[in-house]
């Protein structure tokens, strides 16, 4: 039970170290956020727990294909936001993510990579 609060707190406080950092600086917190912290963090939790080296790989290599389909959504919020508002922005944004996904997911498919 200490190892699962030790996880939970390190990902969180990561997550308020961000924020904290992007209020101060937009760019600075962009930055520190755009690098896959959560992702090196899943990856050590997976090797720390005794997970096998397939198992990390393929975590690693699925993650890969579930960012493409977000990259869009950074575009379109800060284009939407400030003609709609913060939840129609939010909104439109997580539907475009969706529409996304859903055209990535066939487009991994024609290479055999299978995301559904």
């Amino acid at each position: 039970m200490t190892w699962i609060i030790f996880k939970y707190l390190t990902t969180a406080g990561l997550v308020v170290v961000i924020s904290e950092v992007a209020k101060r600086s937009d760019k600075l917190g962009a930055l520190i956020a755009a690098l896959p912290l959560v992702t090196v963090l899943t990856l050590i939790w997976l090797a720390v727990e005794k997970a096998p080296q397939e198992k990390i790989s393929s975590h690693a290599y699925f993650t890969f294909w579930y960012v493409l389909p977000t990259l869009p959504m950074f575009l379109a919020f800060p284009w939407l936001l400030p003609r709609t508002g913060f939840i129609l922005a939010l909104t439109g944004s997580a539907l475009l993510t969706i529409a996304c996904f859903l055209l990535v997911v066939k487009i991994a498919a024609s290479f055999g990579v299978q995301l559904w």
